[in-house]
């Protein structure tokens, strides 16, 4: 300790060895904190990761004995392998010379282990509803009554994307207009709007059902639509207007004032602002008219129209305890269009924020 001329005392200065302890000090502090996050992560994952990864490997054997057991524990092994690997090279990227050599070194190793392991037991036979419609030799009874996969997907795909032009073109304006105009009973209807999204929409079936028989819509591809259309767009409406109330209201006027209409500035000046909001939005309803069963199960009879949900519903009824594999290769076909989309919208659903959505 040193003194002070007024004979108080002050600390030591720091040494080296004290500025190199307390780095050391936080140095594994941080990777114990970074760690222990990282365990938690995958503890939740794994229940949700798994089974996709065994619905993959499922779908390319044909193995339903301990074999195929087997096979699922022997990929999931070598998934294990591939993540630990990669979470401790992206520990020591800072510290290695050549980290893409290693990661290169890392993608050598799990395409050894497939080839050893699981590669000699892989096969696109469970596919072959693809490219044949002859599949008679898995002693199946309804599938040759139900059309192509091709089709079930083209109907799926009409479905989703119909809703999803509906939805985004109705909920925009009317976001939009809860957001910029106060007129009487626009709390009461923002009430109403949460609401009608909380409503059980099961609780309706019958009523839908009896309602689409008398507009001549029932067993109708396009009934449908306009059904889940008007389930989703209270959502959609209520998440659109908190990303309208965050588009400041100055620029809006400003555009006003250089001389553009209201609807110039809505089209030019608004709508960019919002354009990762319309994405976000966009996306969810493709996703949930991609998936829904239970109204297209109930609204259409006649199966010519079948979406892919009840394609891979019949074709899971009929293969039960006879042919998993194929049950597993349609669920794969079913998630691809899905991933697609993930990918290029994943940037956009990630800014989707509810904490500035305003009354």
């Amino acid at each position: 300790m040193a003194v002070s001329q007024t004979g108080t005392l002050l600390p030591a200065p720091a040494t080296s060895d004290h500025w190199a302890r307390l780095e050391r000090r936080g140095a594994v502090n941080r990777v114990g904190f970074l760690s222990a996050i990282i365990l938690f992560l995958t503890i939740v994952s794994v229940p949700v990761l798994l089974p996709y990864l065994w619905l993959l490997v499922k779908s390319l054997t044909s193995s339903d004995d301990a074999l195929g057991r087997l096979i699922l524990w022997r990929s999931t092994a070598i998934a294990a392998v591939a993540y630990i690997g990669a979470i401790g090279l992206a520990f020591l990227v800072d510290r290695l010379r050549k980290p893409a050599l290693c990661w290169a070194g890392l993608a050598i190793v799990v395409v050894i282990l497939v080839a050893i392991f699981l590669a000699p037991h892989l096969t696109f036979n469970n596919y072959r509803f693809l490219w044949n419609r002859d599949i008679a030799d898995t002693g199946t009874s309804r599938m040759d009554l139900m059309p192509s996969i091709w089709a079930a997907l083209g109907s799926s795909l009409v479905f989703a994307v119909a809703q999803t032009l509906i939805v985004t073109v109705i909920a925009t304006p009317a976001a939009y207009a809860l957001s910029r105009f106060a007129f009487a009973g626009r709390e009461n209807f923002l009430r109403g709007l949460l609401l009608l999204h909380a409503f059980p929409a099961l609780a309706l079936t019958v009523a839908i059902f009896i309602q689409l028989h008398y507009m001549g819509l029932l067993n109708n591809l396009m009934g449908v639509v306009l059904v889940m259309s008007a389930l989703e767009l209270p959502f959609a409406i209520f998440v659109l207007k908190g990303f309208f109330d965050n588009v400041p209201w100055d620029i809006e006027m400003s555009a006003v004032t250089d001389g553009a209409t209201r609807a110039q500035a809505f089209r030019l000046v608004v709508l960019p602002q919002v354009r990762s909001g319309l994405i976000a939005v966009a996306t969810f309803t493709f996703l949930k008219g991609w998936e829904e069963y239970v109204f297209v199960q109930t609204l259409l009879i006649d199966k010519s129209q079948m979406t892919m949900s009840l394609y891979l519903f019949f074709v899971a009824q009929d293969n039960m305890g006879a042919d998993y594999g194929m049950i597993a290769a349609v669920g794969v076909v079913y998630l691809l269009p899905v991933l697609v989309l993930y990918t290029f919208s994943q940037k956009y659903i990630t800014q989707m924020s509810f904490g500035g959505i305003k009354g």
